[in-house]
């Protein structure tokens, strides 16, 4: 049986009223920043120690975007969805193969696991 289109509206309108849905936003948006705040501290943190190695590692610079591609993705791994000790060095091996399949260099990706996220050797 179909529900009437008007009832439907009516549902919708209530479920997202916009003075509520900001009193619940305000109530958290102390605690958001602060968690955004350190997200984006260790993110810029991070960055820092893949430019660092590329650096020594005398990667040339138009290809630093794709190392810090990899290192944003295994960043999102660690931080945003909390993965660690076994399962992130496992997470690290599939993205150093993926990555080396698109042309970077295996010892750099090695390099950046260990001395940006202290994992260890990556085949």
């Amino acid at each position: 049986m179909a529900t009437d289109p008007q009832k439907r509206t009516l549902h919708w309108d209530c479920k997202f009223n916009v003075p509520r849905a900001m009193a619940a936003i305000e109530v958290q948006r102390d605690r958001m920043r602060q968690r955004y705040e350190a997200a984006v501290t260790a993110l810029c943190a991070m960055e820092q120690g893949v430019r660092q190695v590329l650096n020594e590692q005398g990667v040339p610079g138009p290809s630093y975007v794709w190392y810090l591609d990899f290192g944003r993705q295994l960043f999102k791994l660690s931080w945003s969805q909390g993965m660690a000790g076994t399962s992130l060095a496992q997470a690290a091996q599939v993205l150093s193969a993926k990555w080396q399949a698109r042309g970077l260099r295996p010892e750099v990706l090695e390099v950046i696991c260990k001395q940006v996220f202290s994992i260890g050797a990556t085949p």
